[in-house]
């Protein structure tokens, strides 16, 4: 039996929905049977290990193996990886400027609503905290 190929990512995004559902720590072996009983433990063995490295999800002992749990909720990973892409790029004032310039009019207005909240905070308050 041939089976389909998975889009790239998808995995991951799966291992990374489970962990986010779980709100503890998981080892593979207890990923392995809420992301897809076709999986192969090594497979998702692999897929944590390359979230790990990625600086998504943090890992602890337990036992002989270790316990994964995401770093941040969604939108905190969402943010991340924005920050990868701009930070990635030589010109982030460029990159900035063209994904400001596609923004709907919406999400344009919702930007500027933010931005003039953080001007009118006062200076005793401090930001929230980052993911």
């Amino acid at each position: 039996m041939v089976r389909a190929k998975r889009p790239s990512g998808d995995l991951e995004r799966s291992v990374m929905r489970v962990l986010q559902a779980a709100g503890r720590p998981l080892t593979p072996r207890e990923i392995q049977p809420l992301v897809g009983s076709d999986l192969a433990y090594t497979t998702v063995l692999t897929i944590v290990t390359r979230l790990y490295d990625k600086g998504l999800v943090e890992r602890e002992r337990a036992g002989r193996a270790f316990a994964y749990r995401p770093v941040a909720d969604e939108p905190g990973l969402a943010v991340r990886r924005l920050h990868q892409i701009i930070d990635g790029e030589p010109d982030r004032e460029i990159v900035l400027s063209r994904f400001l310039g596609s923004l709907s009019k919406r999400d344009e207005h919702l930007i500027r609503q933010m931005l003039s909240d953080l001007d009118t905070r006062p200076a005793d308050r401090p930001a929230p905290p980052a993911d």
